[in-house]
């Protein structure tokens, strides 16, 4: 808890007035620099590939997570190694991860800045990127169910294993489920494409089948994060809140069973109803 959080004395201001201060917690938030090594043997290379404001932990998890959700990597199997970079004293820095491919691995630096530029929905863009994952990535295909009463039960499962938010009120998180309703993988930040990343990271790591996945967000849906599903080969996406348009349209191209407005007592299923019992 001590990486993730941080105390800080606050002034609580009521309706009648007075004032109070009080200790309180807020969710830690700091840069992460992500570096890729990359080349033959003879011929190294490194590129910095993104700076990205995470909450500190499952650094490993999130570096991956990037590199398989941006189609940089297609399986752990890729990877040569990952670590912290060190300081000028030989101290490993915890804010600069870097990954080494191994040698057989193409990477085209020029490739990830295009695609960089048709994924940040941006409106004019939204088209573009609509287009270009579904140009990159095969459509989910996969005969997975959800009973309908297990759906509804997840809210609460993952409201309970969302320790940091408890504290702060002030992360995302995002759940991996399997088809019977047992939480897998948990994982929170102030970003939810931080968590997002962090959660397809463990997965990778600890070869968990996507493909008979669902992920739970904890906010709304957006198009960035069925995108990294859609890359992942996740076929049920459930969102606490709302999904935008762009979201609904990528998880009808790419076969994706999109749920949003998830309470206790329904749920709106947007795209491919069939995975839901």
């Amino acid at each position: 808890m001590s990486l993730l959080v941080q105390p800080v004395t606050v002034i609580r201001a009521r309706r009648n007035q007075t004032v109070e201060h009080q200790p309180d917690l807020v969710a830690v938030e700091e840069p992460l620099e992500i570096r890729l090594g990359f080349g033959s043997l003879s011929h190294r290379q490194q590129h910095a590939l993104a700076v990205t404001m995470r909450t500190p932990g499952h650094d490993f998890e999130l570096a991956l997570g990037f590199l398989f959700s941006e189609m940089i990597i297609r399986s752990l199997q890729e990877v040569q190694s990952i670590r912290y970079c060190r300081d000028g004293h030989n101290q490993p820095t915890e804010n600069i991860v870097r990954i080494e491919l191994k040698p057989e691995v193409a990477y085209d630096p020029l490739r990830l800045q295009r695609n960089f530029y048709t994924t940040s929905s941006c409106g004019v863009c939204g088209k573009a990127a609509l287009e270009a994952i579904v140009l990159n990535t095969r459509p989910c295909t996969a005969v997975v169910q959800v009973d309908q009463h297990q759906v509804l039960a997840l809210p609460e499962r993952l409201r309970m294993a969302q320790t940091v938010f408890q504290h702060t009120g002030g992360l995302h998180a995002i759940g991996m489920f399997a088809a019977d309703g047992t939480l897998q993988l948990v994982r929170e930040d102030v970003g939810r494409h931080n968590a997002m990343d962090k959660v397809l990271g463990a997965a990778l790591q600890q070869q968990l089948p996507l493909a008979e996945a669902l992920v739970l967000l904890s906010g709304r849906a957006s198009f960035e994060l069925v995108q990294k599903a859609a890359v992942a080969g996740v076929p049920i996406v459930a969102a606490i809140g709302a999904p935008s348009s762009l979201a609904v349209a990528t998880a009808n191209a790419m076969g994706i069973t999109l749920i949003g407005f998830l309470r206790q007592q329904s749920f709106n299923v947007y795209t491919h109803p069939q995975r839901i019992a």
